[in-house]
Protein backbone atom coordinates (compact mmCIF):
# COMPACT_ATOMS: atom_id res chain seq x y z
CA UNK A 1 0.00 0.00 0.00
CA UNK A 2 2.93 2.31 0.41
CA UNK A 3 4.54 1.40 -2.89
CA UNK A 4 1.22 2.67 -4.35
CA UNK A 5 0.73 5.57 -2.23
CA UNK A 6 4.33 6.89 -2.97
CA UNK A 7 3.75 5.70 -7.04
CA UNK A 8 0.23 7.75 -6.99
CA UNK A 9 1.79 10.70 -5.30
CA UNK A 10 4.45 11.20 -8.06
CA UNK A 11 2.28 11.06 -10.85
CA UNK A 12 -0.70 13.62 -8.94
CA UNK A 13 2.08 16.01 -7.52
CA UNK A 14 3.85 16.22 -11.00
CA UNK A 15 0.77 16.82 -12.86
CA UNK A 16 -0.38 19.24 -10.15
CA UNK A 17 2.84 21.16 -10.74
CA UNK A 18 2.25 21.12 -14.82
CA UNK A 19 -1.60 22.57 -14.35
CA UNK A 20 -0.39 25.28 -11.75
CA UNK A 21 2.38 25.99 -13.74
CA UNK A 22 -0.30 26.54 -16.87
CA UNK A 23 -2.73 28.73 -14.94
CA UNK A 24 -0.44 31.04 -13.44
CA UNK A 25 1.13 31.83 -16.77
CA UNK A 26 -2.36 32.55 -18.04
CA UNK A 27 -3.71 34.84 -15.12
CA UNK A 28 -0.41 36.36 -14.55
CA UNK A 29 -0.48 37.44 -17.83
CA UNK A 30 -4.25 38.60 -17.82
CA UNK A 31 -2.76 40.41 -14.68
CA UNK A 32 -0.36 42.18 -16.56
CA UNK A 33 -2.77 43.09 -19.56
CA UNK A 34 -4.71 44.85 -16.88
CA UNK A 35 -1.48 46.89 -15.82
CA UNK A 36 -0.78 48.30 -19.02
CA UNK A 37 -3.57 51.21 -18.68
CA UNK A 38 -1.24 52.33 -15.59
CA UNK A 39 2.20 51.95 -17.65
CA UNK A 40 3.74 55.57 -17.50
CA UNK A 41 2.30 56.94 -14.71
CA UNK A 42 5.38 58.49 -12.91
CA UNK A 43 7.83 55.51 -12.80
CA UNK A 44 5.95 52.94 -13.21
CA UNK A 45 7.27 50.98 -16.26
CA UNK A 46 7.51 47.25 -17.47
CA UNK A 47 10.06 46.01 -14.27
CA UNK A 48 7.33 47.42 -11.96
CA UNK A 49 4.50 45.89 -13.81
CA UNK A 50 6.64 42.68 -13.86
CA UNK A 51 7.64 42.95 -10.03
CA UNK A 52 4.10 44.10 -9.22
CA UNK A 53 2.42 40.85 -10.92
CA UNK A 54 5.23 38.55 -9.49
CA UNK A 55 4.60 39.96 -5.70
CA UNK A 56 0.62 39.29 -6.51
CA UNK A 57 1.09 35.58 -7.65
CA UNK A 58 0.87 33.79 -3.74
CA UNK A 59 -2.58 35.31 -3.28
CA UNK A 60 -3.58 33.21 -7.61
CA UNK A 61 -1.42 30.57 -6.47
CA UNK A 62 -4.15 30.44 -3.20
CA UNK A 63 -7.08 30.65 -5.01
CA UNK A 64 -6.45 28.58 -7.59
CA UNK A 65 -5.33 25.64 -5.00
CA UNK A 66 -8.51 23.52 -5.35
CA UNK A 67 -8.76 24.00 -9.26
CA UNK A 68 -5.37 23.68 -10.29
CA UNK A 69 -5.52 19.90 -7.53
CA UNK A 70 -8.61 18.85 -9.49
CA UNK A 71 -7.37 19.57 -12.95
CA UNK A 72 -4.10 17.58 -11.83
CA UNK A 73 -5.46 15.11 -10.41
CA UNK A 74 -7.84 13.96 -12.75
CA UNK A 75 -5.05 14.05 -15.83
CA UNK A 76 -3.10 11.78 -13.69
CA UNK A 77 -5.57 9.20 -12.99
CA UNK A 78 -7.18 9.21 -16.46
CA UNK A 79 -3.83 9.19 -18.08
CA UNK A 80 -3.08 5.45 -15.46
CA UNK A 81 -6.67 4.73 -16.31
CA UNK A 82 -6.01 4.91 -20.04
CA UNK A 83 -2.99 2.84 -19.60
CA UNK A 84 -4.67 -0.01 -17.60
CA UNK A 85 -2.48 1.34 -14.44
CA UNK A 86 -5.57 1.42 -12.01
CA UNK A 87 -7.29 -1.80 -13.58
CA UNK A 88 -4.15 -3.72 -12.47
CA UNK A 89 -4.18 -2.03 -8.62
CA UNK A 90 -7.72 -3.19 -8.37
CA UNK A 91 -6.93 -6.66 -9.97
CA UNK A 92 -3.97 -6.95 -7.47
CA UNK A 93 -6.50 -6.52 -4.44
CA UNK A 94 -6.61 -2.55 -3.94
CA UNK A 95 -10.07 -1.69 -2.43
CA UNK A 96 -11.49 1.80 -4.08
CA UNK A 97 -11.85 2.91 0.07
CA UNK A 98 -7.94 2.34 -0.12
CA UNK A 99 -7.50 3.93 -3.02
CA UNK A 100 -9.57 6.40 -1.33
CA UNK A 101 -7.39 6.80 1.71
CA UNK A 102 -3.79 6.73 -0.28
CA UNK A 103 -5.49 10.27 -1.90
CA UNK A 104 -5.99 11.32 1.65
CA UNK A 105 -2.52 11.17 2.38
CA UNK A 106 -1.32 12.57 -0.80
CA UNK A 107 -3.39 15.72 -0.32
CA UNK A 108 -2.83 16.51 3.68
CA UNK A 109 0.92 17.83 2.59
CA UNK A 110 -1.31 19.86 0.13
CA UNK A 111 -3.54 21.06 2.58
CA UNK A 112 -0.74 22.37 4.67
CA UNK A 113 0.74 24.06 1.51
CA UNK A 114 -2.11 26.01 0.99
CA UNK A 115 -2.71 26.97 4.79
CA UNK A 116 0.95 28.43 4.86
CA UNK A 117 0.41 30.18 1.07
CA UNK A 118 -3.30 31.62 2.41
CA UNK A 119 -2.34 32.66 5.84
CA UNK A 120 1.35 33.76 6.04
CA UNK A 121 3.15 34.05 2.10
CA UNK A 122 0.01 35.76 0.42
CA UNK A 123 -1.10 38.62 2.33
CA UNK A 124 2.38 40.46 3.22
CA UNK A 125 3.02 39.92 -0.16
CA UNK A 126 -0.14 41.16 -1.63
CA UNK A 127 0.33 44.03 0.59
CA UNK A 128 3.99 44.87 -0.80
CA UNK A 129 2.37 44.84 -4.31
CA UNK A 130 0.50 47.47 -3.33
CA UNK A 131 3.53 49.23 -1.97
CA UNK A 132 5.71 48.82 -4.96
CA UNK A 133 2.73 50.03 -7.23
CA UNK A 134 2.39 53.15 -5.18
CA UNK A 135 5.60 53.94 -4.88
CA UNK A 136 6.62 53.57 -8.53
CA UNK A 137 3.73 56.12 -9.62
CA UNK A 138 5.22 58.52 -7.45
CA UNK A 139 2.33 59.46 -5.12
CA UNK A 140 2.56 62.42 -3.77
CA UNK A 141 2.55 61.25 -0.10
CA UNK A 142 5.00 58.74 1.84
CA UNK A 143 3.52 56.07 4.27
CA UNK A 144 4.92 54.13 6.97
CA UNK A 145 3.55 51.99 9.84
CA UNK A 146 4.28 52.16 13.23
CA UNK A 147 3.10 50.44 16.73
CA UNK A 148 1.61 54.01 17.36
CA UNK A 149 -0.68 53.64 14.01
CA UNK A 150 0.14 54.90 9.93
CA UNK A 151 2.53 57.66 10.06
CA UNK A 152 1.45 60.44 6.68
CA UNK A 153 3.59 63.04 5.31
CA UNK A 154 1.09 65.59 3.77
CA UNK A 155 2.87 68.16 2.11
CA UNK A 156 4.39 70.47 5.81
CA UNK A 157 1.86 68.18 7.83
CA UNK A 158 2.70 65.10 9.49
CA UNK A 159 -0.61 62.81 10.12
CA UNK A 160 -0.66 59.82 12.50
CA UNK A 161 -3.94 57.32 11.93
CA UNK A 162 -4.33 54.96 14.44
CA UNK A 163 -7.12 53.01 12.48
CA UNK A 164 -8.48 52.86 9.28
CA UNK A 165 -11.56 51.35 8.42
CA UNK A 166 -12.22 49.11 4.78
CA UNK A 167 -14.59 51.92 3.63
CA UNK A 168 -11.17 54.01 4.12
CA UNK A 169 -12.91 56.17 7.00
CA UNK A 170 -10.10 57.31 9.78
CA UNK A 171 -10.26 56.77 13.30
CA UNK A 172 -8.24 58.72 15.85
CA UNK A 173 -6.41 61.13 13.67
CA UNK A 174 -3.91 63.54 14.63
CA UNK A 175 -2.55 66.43 12.77
CA UNK A 176 1.00 68.17 13.40
CA UNK A 177 1.23 71.21 10.88
CA UNK A 178 4.50 73.02 10.44
CA UNK A 179 5.33 76.19 8.78
CA UNK A 180 8.50 76.82 6.02
CA UNK A 181 10.91 76.19 8.57
CA UNK A 182 9.18 73.06 10.11
CA UNK A 183 8.08 74.82 13.36
CA UNK A 184 5.01 73.70 14.76
CA UNK A 185 1.96 75.79 14.26
CA UNK A 186 -0.76 73.72 15.50
CA UNK A 187 -2.02 70.30 16.73
CA UNK A 188 -5.37 68.78 15.57
CA UNK A 189 -6.70 66.00 17.13
CA UNK A 190 -10.33 64.71 15.90
CA UNK A 191 -11.76 61.00 16.17
CA UNK A 192 -13.18 60.41 12.56
CA UNK A 193 -12.26 61.83 9.22
CA UNK A 194 -14.58 60.64 6.28
CA UNK A 195 -13.71 61.58 2.96
CA UNK A 196 -16.15 64.05 1.34
CA UNK A 197 -14.62 64.91 -2.63
CA UNK A 198 -11.33 65.60 -4.38
CA UNK A 199 -8.43 66.42 -1.41
CA UNK A 200 -11.59 67.21 0.77
CA UNK A 201 -12.10 65.51 4.36
CA UNK A 202 -14.85 66.02 7.36
CA UNK A 203 -13.57 65.94 10.71
CA UNK A 204 -15.76 65.40 13.52
CA UNK A 205 -15.25 65.92 16.85
CA UNK A 206 -12.14 67.88 16.63
CA UNK A 207 -9.76 69.61 18.96
CA UNK A 208 -7.20 71.92 17.62
CA UNK A 209 -4.18 73.42 19.46
CA UNK A 210 -2.73 76.73 17.93
CA UNK A 211 0.75 77.55 18.85
CA UNK A 212 1.90 81.14 18.47
CA UNK A 213 4.31 84.00 19.68
CA UNK A 214 1.67 85.28 22.26
CA UNK A 215 0.84 81.87 23.42
CA UNK A 216 -1.38 78.53 23.41
CA UNK A 217 -5.18 78.89 22.08
CA UNK A 218 -6.97 75.38 22.03
CA UNK A 219 -10.35 74.89 19.96
CA UNK A 220 -12.99 72.21 20.28
CA UNK A 221 -15.71 71.81 17.42
CA UNK A 222 -17.90 69.41 15.93
CA UNK A 223 -16.86 69.00 12.73
CA UNK A 224 -14.10 70.26 10.98
CA UNK A 225 -13.13 70.71 6.83
CA UNK A 226 -9.44 69.16 6.37
CA UNK A 227 -7.81 69.22 3.07
CA UNK A 228 -5.39 66.91 2.47
CA UNK A 229 -3.85 65.14 -0.77
CA UNK A 230 -4.33 61.92 1.23
CA UNK A 231 -7.47 60.13 -0.89
CA UNK A 232 -8.98 56.35 -0.35
CA UNK A 233 -7.09 55.57 -3.06
CA UNK A 234 -4.23 55.98 -1.25
CA UNK A 235 -5.17 54.66 2.01
CA UNK A 236 -6.49 51.09 0.49
CA UNK A 237 -2.64 50.06 0.23
CA UNK A 238 -3.19 50.12 4.14
CA UNK A 239 -5.71 47.64 3.54
CA UNK A 240 -6.04 44.25 1.71
CA UNK A 241 -9.65 42.95 0.76
CA UNK A 242 -10.76 40.78 3.51
CA UNK A 243 -10.04 37.77 1.35
CA UNK A 244 -6.54 38.28 0.87
CA UNK A 245 -6.46 38.65 5.43
CA UNK A 246 -4.86 36.07 7.13
CA UNK A 247 -7.81 34.52 9.42
CA UNK A 248 -5.77 35.88 12.13
CA UNK A 249 -6.25 39.33 10.86
CA UNK A 250 -9.60 38.95 10.56
CA UNK A 251 -10.54 37.51 13.67
CA UNK A 252 -9.11 40.66 15.57
CA UNK A 253 -10.71 42.92 12.97
CA UNK A 254 -13.80 41.01 13.55
CA UNK A 255 -13.59 41.89 17.51
CA UNK A 256 -12.76 45.68 16.76
CA UNK A 257 -16.03 45.90 14.88
CA UNK A 258 -17.89 43.50 17.39
CA UNK A 259 -16.99 46.07 20.37
CA UNK A 260 -18.19 49.36 18.36
CA UNK A 261 -21.46 47.26 17.42
CA UNK A 262 -21.13 47.01 13.72
CA UNK A 263 -21.51 44.62 10.74
CA UNK A 264 -18.77 41.78 11.10
CA UNK A 265 -21.11 39.07 8.42
CA UNK A 266 -18.49 39.45 5.73
CA UNK A 267 -15.34 39.52 7.22
CA UNK A 268 -16.60 36.10 9.32
CA UNK A 269 -17.40 35.02 5.68
CA UNK A 270 -13.97 35.50 4.69
CA UNK A 271 -12.14 34.19 7.60
CA UNK A 272 -14.44 30.85 7.79
CA UNK A 273 -13.78 30.63 4.29
CA UNK A 274 -10.27 30.99 4.83
CA UNK A 275 -10.05 28.19 7.53
CA UNK A 276 -12.85 25.83 5.14
CA UNK A 277 -10.68 26.70 1.91
CA UNK A 278 -7.52 24.74 1.85
CA UNK A 279 -9.55 21.41 3.12
CA UNK A 280 -11.29 21.69 0.20
CA UNK A 281 -8.36 20.16 -1.45
CA UNK A 282 -9.35 17.20 -0.17
CA UNK A 283 -12.76 16.95 -1.59
CA UNK A 284 -11.49 18.28 -5.00
CA UNK A 285 -8.89 14.99 -4.71
CA UNK A 286 -12.05 12.42 -3.67
CA UNK A 287 -14.08 14.27 -7.14
CA UNK A 288 -11.17 13.10 -9.30
CA UNK A 289 -11.44 9.49 -8.02
CA UNK A 290 -14.53 9.07 -10.28
CA UNK A 291 -13.13 10.31 -13.05
CA UNK A 292 -10.77 7.76 -13.18
CA UNK A 293 -12.62 4.82 -12.74
CA UNK A 294 -14.37 5.55 -15.75
CA UNK A 295 -14.21 3.59 -18.87
CA UNK A 296 -12.02 5.06 -21.90
CA UNK A 297 -14.82 4.78 -24.04
CA UNK A 298 -16.93 6.78 -21.69
CA UNK A 299 -14.41 9.37 -22.90
CA UNK A 300 -11.05 10.23 -23.37
CA UNK A 301 -8.86 12.06 -20.99
CA UNK A 302 -9.43 15.23 -23.18
CA UNK A 303 -12.75 15.32 -21.93
CA UNK A 304 -12.33 14.51 -18.59
CA UNK A 305 -10.20 17.43 -17.85
CA UNK A 306 -12.48 19.58 -19.79
CA UNK A 307 -15.26 18.74 -17.34
CA UNK A 308 -12.54 18.93 -14.78
CA UNK A 309 -11.99 22.90 -15.46
CA UNK A 310 -15.72 23.09 -15.58
CA UNK A 311 -16.19 21.67 -12.27
CA UNK A 312 -13.00 23.72 -11.03
CA UNK A 313 -14.50 27.34 -12.21
CA UNK A 314 -17.95 26.09 -10.77
CA UNK A 315 -16.64 25.40 -7.61
CA UNK A 316 -14.06 29.08 -7.28
CA UNK A 317 -17.15 31.60 -9.01
CA UNK A 318 -20.11 29.92 -7.20
CA UNK A 319 -18.11 29.66 -3.70
CA UNK A 320 -17.80 34.00 -4.42
CA UNK A 321 -21.47 34.08 -5.13
CA UNK A 322 -22.61 32.45 -2.26
CA UNK A 323 -19.98 34.14 -0.02
CA UNK A 324 -21.79 38.24 -1.45
CA UNK A 325 -24.89 36.69 -1.02
CA UNK A 326 -24.24 35.30 2.68
CA UNK A 327 -22.84 38.90 3.23
CA UNK A 328 -26.17 40.49 1.70
CA UNK A 329 -28.11 38.55 3.34
CA UNK A 330 -26.90 37.80 6.63
CA UNK A 331 -26.41 34.59 6.52
CA UNK A 332 -24.65 32.17 9.30
CA UNK A 333 -21.11 32.86 8.49
CA UNK A 334 -20.55 29.46 9.05
CA UNK A 335 -23.02 27.85 6.58
CA UNK A 336 -22.01 30.16 3.51
CA UNK A 337 -18.21 29.46 3.83
CA UNK A 338 -19.48 25.82 3.85
CA UNK A 339 -21.75 25.47 1.24
CA UNK A 340 -19.93 25.06 -1.74
CA UNK A 341 -17.18 22.26 -0.14
CA UNK A 342 -20.44 20.39 1.19
CA UNK A 343 -21.89 20.66 -2.23
CA UNK A 344 -19.03 19.05 -3.77
CA UNK A 345 -18.28 16.58 -1.32
CA UNK A 346 -21.71 14.92 -1.48
CA UNK A 347 -21.18 15.18 -5.03
CA UNK A 348 -17.87 13.47 -4.59
CA UNK A 349 -19.05 10.62 -2.45
CA UNK A 350 -22.09 10.20 -4.80
CA UNK A 351 -20.02 9.49 -7.63
CA UNK A 352 -18.24 7.02 -5.36
CA UNK A 353 -21.01 5.40 -4.30
CA UNK A 354 -22.31 4.67 -8.04
CA UNK A 355 -18.82 3.90 -9.33
CA UNK A 356 -18.59 1.18 -7.00
CA UNK A 357 -21.85 -0.19 -7.65
CA UNK A 358 -21.03 -0.59 -10.75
Amino acid sequence: MKLLTRYLAREIYASIALVFAALLMLFAFFDLIGELGALGRGDYHLGYMLLFVLLTMPGLVYQLFPVAILIGTIFALAQMAAHSELVVFRTAGVSLRQMVGALLKIGLPLVLLSYLCGEIVAPPSERLAQKVRLKAQNAEISLKEFRSGVWVKDERSFVNVRNVLPDTSLLNISIYEFDESYHLNSITVAKRAVFVEKNRWQLAEVMQTRFSDQGTTVNNQTSMEWRSVLNPDILSVLLAAPEQMSAWNLYQYIQHLRDNRQKTARYEIAMWNKLVYPLAVLVMLLLALPFAAQQRREGGVSGKIFLGIVLGLAFHFVGQLFARLGALNEWQPVLSAMAMPMLFLLLAMGMLWWTERR
